[in-house]
């Protein structure tokens, strides 16, 4: 049986000994006690040296503007790498490439592009007349202004405007020939999705790197509502083993650290080395997750070799 960590593995980023790379999401505080939280999370989780961070964004002005705060924040307190979210929803082409260059000028060298969600009210994303049409167009645009590492994501179970297994494969390949370097992936409980999408892609010659992206579970019922939004199936092993927990937080919090560890250490059996946690700006969880992978703190005299 595989252990997580023996001690002999080579960080492939960084070479610090340890088995497997970490990435974080946060999202753009909206208020002055969400920034407090915001950067303690940041301070919490910056000692396990993570690939980089990244920053979500939403389809508002307002939110552009709080997502490019934080970013440019981490770029002037930090070492870490971020990776700013971008979206063509409800903005011009021009618009987006002047958000883009933006970053460029600040420091930022990775994109996660994203086509992005319809705004409240619009049941389905309709592309701005002179905007991007979708995340494809997008990932070619950003190539252009210089962006040499892309994110993308991809979906594991299909997408809620998916229109077969077919075309999203093809939309994946579609991304990767337009310049995408990595795919992440949405959220999923049941890692055989995971990889039959890993299988899939291999078999397409679609060579990125497939990220699964993990999110530990510390509210079941909110954790419900997101999958039914965005199409991620709940296991019933998954609902029973949260069952009677709502008024439970702290055992409610070591049942999410161990089933997430579990899933991850299931994939790292199947030979994945990379996780993206998305931490809905909360440390605790994805700090202990981490640990029990082997990805521990990073101290200045140990990352000088004293």
């Amino acid at each position: 049986m595989m252990t997580p960590y023996d001690g002999a593995g080579e960080n492939t980023s960084r070479g610090e000994g340890r088995a497997f790379n970490v990435s974080f999401e946060f999202f753009p505080p909206k208020t002055p006690a969400m920034a407090d939280s915001l950067w303690q999370t940041i301070d919490r989780l910056a000692p396990l040296a993570p690939n980089f961070i990244s920053v979500t964004y939403g389809a508002g002005g307002g939110t552009r503007e709080r997502t490019h705060a934080v970013v440019e924040r981490i770029l002037a307190e930090t070492k870490l790498e971020p990776a700013a979210h971008l979206t063509c929803v409800g903005a011009t082409r021009d618009e987006v490439d002047a958000v883009a260059a933006r970053y460029w000028r600040s420091g930022v060298r990775h994109i996660v592009a994203l086509r992005g969600d319809p705004p409240d009210g619009e049941a389905a994303f309709a592309p701005h007349p002179h905007g991007y049409d979708g995340s494809v167009a997008l990932i070619a645009g950003l190539r252009r202004i210089g962006y040499s590492e892309v994110s993308a994501g991809a979906y594991p179970e299909p997408h809620p405007d998916s229109r077969g297994a077919d075309a999203d494969l093809d939309q994946l390949k579609r991304k990767v020939d337009a310049g995408a370097t990595r795919l992440i992936t949405q959220f999923f409980f049941d890692n055989d999705l995971f990889l039959r999408l890993r299988d899939r892609l291999a078999d397409a010659g679609i060579a990125v790197p497939l990220v699964p992206g993990i999110l530990p579970v510390t509210n079941f019922a909110q954790v419900v509502k997101f999958s039914a939004l965005c199409g991620a199936t709940i296991p019933p092993w998954m609902s029973w083993r949260f069952e009677g927990l709502d008024d439970e937080p702290a055992t409610r919090r070591l049942v999410a650290a161990v089933t997430a560890a579990e899933q991850c250490l299931s994939l790292a059996r199947e030979g994945i080395d990379s996780f993206h946690f998305y931490t809905l700006n909360r440390a605790e969880l994805t700090y202990a997750i981490c640990h029990m992978l082997g990805v521990r703190a990073v101290s200045p005299a140990g990352a000088d070799g004293n």
